[in-house]
C-alpha cells in the first residue's frame, strides 16, 4: 500500500469515528455516496483521485449544522491530514476544496481546481433522485439541534417552509450548477425521477 492510499483509507476510519452520531442525511451514509459518485465522476471528468477521495470524505467532517452554526470542515480536515502527515500542498488543495463547495457558498465561493468541481457535483448529486427526496423527508422530521421540524407538505402552505417547497428553493436548481458532463448527466436522470414523484404526489393531495 502506498503512502497516499494509506492516508485515503486512516482518512476514512477518522471520519467514520467523528460523524458516527449524526443522522438525517448528513452521516456517514451521505460521505461514502458522495464518495461514490466522486470516483465515478472522476474516471470521466479526470483530475488527481487522492485529491478527489480526501476531499469527498472531509467534505462534510465539521458541518455548521451540527457545530452549533459554525461551519469547521476545512479547519477539521487541516487537522486530520496534518496528523497523518499528509503533506502541506496535499492538505491546503483539500482543505481549500472543503471549503468552497457547498451550496450556501455558492456566491461567494473561490474558483475551484477540477477536481473541486468534481467532489461539487458528487455533493450536490446527493441532494437528487430518491435520495435527495428521502434526505428532505428525513431532515424536515427529524433536523439537527436547534432547527425547526419542517413539514413535507401542507395544503395551503403560504409562507411556512415545506419539504415540497424546499425543490424550487434549492433542489431543481442544482443540475445548472454542475460542472462536469458526468455531472450534468447524472443531475438530469436524478431531477426526472424527482419531478415523476412530485407529479404523483400532488395527483394523490387533490
Amino acid at each position: 500500500m502506498n503512502q497516499k492510499t494509506r492516508i485515503v483509507e486512516q482518512t476514512e476510519a477518522i471520519v467514520r469515528e467523528r460523524m458516527s452520531g449524526q443522522a438525517a442525511g448528513h452521516g456517514m451514509d451521505h460521505v461514502l455516496r458522495v464518495l461514490a459518485s466522486a470516483r465515478a465522476i472522476q474516471a470521466e471528468a479526470g483530475g488527481d483521485l487522492v485529491f478527489v477521495e480526501l476531499a469527498a470524505l472531509l467534505h462534510d467532517v465539521g458541518d455548521a449544522k451540527f457545530h452549533d452554526g459554525v461551519e469547521r470542515s476545512a479547519e477539521f480536515a487541516r487537522k486530520i491530514l496534518g496528523d497523518l502527515a499528509a503533506g502541506d500542498d496535499l492538505i491546503e488543495h483539500v482543505a481549500h476544496i472543503v471549503d468552497n463547495i457547498s451550496f450556501r457558498k455558492t456566491e461567494t465561493a473561490d474558483a475551484l481546481s477540477l477536481e473541486g468541481q468534481v467532489v461539487q457535483d458528487a455533493d450536490r448529486l446527493d441532494a437528487l433522485g430518491a435520495i435527495g427526496i428521502v434526505r428532505t423527508i428525513e431532515y424536515g422530521a427529524a433536523p439537527p439541534p436547534g432547527v425547526a421540524v419542517q413539514p413535507f407538505y401542507l395544503m395551503d402552505a403560504g409562507d411556512a417552509k415545506t419539504g415540497i417547497g424546499h425543490f424550487d428553493e434549492k433542489l431543481f436548481k442544482l443540475k445548472s450548477l454542475m460542472n462536469t458532463d458526468a455531472g450534468r448527466r447524472m443531475a438530469e436522470e436524478r431531477e426526472a425521477f424527482m419531478q415523476t414523484f412530485l407529479d404523483q404526489f400532488m395527483r394523490e393531495n387533490t
